[in-house]
C-alpha cells in the first residue's frame, strides 16, 4: 500500500488519517481527494510535505473524476461524507449524492481499476440506540436519523458490491470521535469554542443524560489503519473507544476545564429521533491487535487546549458560513 487514496482527506478524521500514514509508513504517498464543502479545510494539512502527499480537489459523486483521481493507487480509504445529524435533518439530499451514490461510484472505479483494497468509513449511529450492552458487527442496522440511514446504505453498496464482484471491501464503524481540528458544528468544539467566547453552550434538553462512547481521532485513525490492512475483505469490524459519558458529563468537564461557570449551559428544544444511547463492541477489531490508547481524561483535556490555544484555526469558521447554520440550527429553540 505505497499510494493511497484518502476521500475526503481535508476534514476532520480524514486530515489526521492522512497524518496517521505519513507519520508511520515513510515509504507511503497518500492522496487526498476532496470537495471542499464548508467541512473540508486546507489548512488541517497546510504543512504536509508535498513530496509524499498529492491533493486533488473533486466530488466522490463524479465518476469520471474519481475515476481519474484512483488510477494507480493501491487502496481507498473513504472519509468523505455528509455527517451533521441536524443537517440531515434540515435536508437530505447532499446526504444521499455522498454518503450513498459517492459510495457506490468509489467501489465501482476500485473494482474497475483493480484496486487492492477498499475501506469504507462508517458509524456506530447506523445501529440506532441501545438501553444496555452493546452492539456487535452482526446485529441488525436501525438507523433513525437521514444521516445514519444514508451511512448505513452506503456500507450495505459498498459490501454488495464485494459479495456481487468480489470487490475487496472492508467496513469499521467508528463511534463518537473527537480532538483536534474538528469542524466546530459538533458538540465537543462547539461547546469549547463558545466557553471560550462566553457563549451559551446549547445543551438539548432531554439529551443532556444521552450517553456516548468517545473515541480519540488517533485511535480512531490507527483502528481504520488495523482493518485497512489486517482485515478480511467483506467484513465489518467496530471501533469503540471504550469512554461511555452522559453529555452534561461531558459540558461540565469542559467547562471545568476552560474555568468557566455551568450557568453557561442553556438547554434548548431537543433534537427530533434523538438516540439515548451508542454502544458497540470492538473485540473483533481488538483481536487483530488494536487498542484504544488515549485516556478519556486527558484527550479531552489535550483537545480543549488545543481548541483555547489555535484560535487562528476556528475563528474564521465561526464568524463565517457558520454563523448563518447556527442560527438556524438553534435561534428558535
Amino acid at each position: 500500500m505505497k499510494r493511497i487514496m484518502v476521500t475526503g482527506g481535508a476534514g476532520f478524521i480524514g486530515s489526521n488519517f492522512v497524518r496517521y500514514q505519513l507519520d508511520r509508513y515513510p515509504e507511503a504517498h497518500v492522496v487526498n481527494f476532496d470537495k471542499l464543502t464548508y467541512a473540508g479545510n486546507p489548512d488541517n494539512l497546510k504543512d504536509v510535505d508535498p513530496a509524499c502527499y498529492t491533493f486533488i480537489q473533486g466530488d466522490i459523486a463524479d465518476a469520471d473524476a474519481l475515476h481519474a483521481a484512483m488510477a494507480g493507487c493501491d487502496a481507498v480509504v473513504n472519509f468523505a461524507a455528509e455527517t451533521h445529524v441536524d443537517r440531515s435533518i434540515m435536508g437530505a439530499s447532499d446526504f444521499i449524492a455522498t454518503n450513498v451514490t459517492g459510495v457506490y461510484n468509489i467501489v465501482q472505479a476500485a473494482y474497475d481499476l483493480r484496486v487492492a483494497r477498499v475501506l469504507q468509513v462508517s458509524t456506530d449511529e447506523v445501529y440506532g440506540s441501545i438501553d444496555e450492552g452493546a452492539f456487535k458487527e452482526t446485529d441488525r442496522l436501525n438507523p433513525r436519523n437521514p444521516y445514519s440511514a444514508s451511512k448505513a446504505a452506503g456500507e450495505l453498496i459498498a459490501v454488495s458490491h464485494f459479495q456481487t464482484f468480489g470487490t475487496p471491501v472492508v467496513v469499521t464503524r467508528g463511534s463518537n470521535t473527537y480532538g483536534p481540528n474538528q469542524y466546530p458544528e459538533k458538540v465537543l468544539p462547539l461547546f469549547v469554542t463558545n466557553a471560550i467566547e462566553d457563549e451559551p453552550l446549547p445543551l438539548y434538553k432531554g439529551g443532556e443524560h444521552n450517553v456516548r462512547d468517545w473515541l480519540y481521532v488517533e485511535d480512531h485513525c490507527s483502528g481504520i489503519d488495523c482493518a485497512l490492512r489486517n482485515g478480511i475483505p467483506g467484513e465489518v469490524y467496530n471501533v469503540a473507544g471504550d469512554n461511555e459519558r452522559e453529555n452534561i458529563v461531558l459540558t461540565r468537564k469542559i467547562l471545568s476545564l476552560l474555568g468557566k461557570g455551568e450557568d453557561l449551559i442553556k438547554l434548548v428544544k431537543d433534537r427530533p429521533g434523538h438516540d439515548r444511547r451508542y454502544a458497540i463492541d470492538a473485540s473483533k477489531l481488538r483481536q487483530l491487535g488494536w487498542a484504544p490508547r488515549m485516556d478519556w481524561d486527558a484527550g479531552i483535556a489535550q483537545t480543549v487546549r488545543w481548541y483555547r490555544d489555535n484560535e487562528w484555526w476556528w475563528r474564521p469558521i465561526k464568524n463565517g458560513a457558520f454563523r448563518e447554520y447556527y442560527q438556524r440550527q438553534y435561534g428558535n429553540r
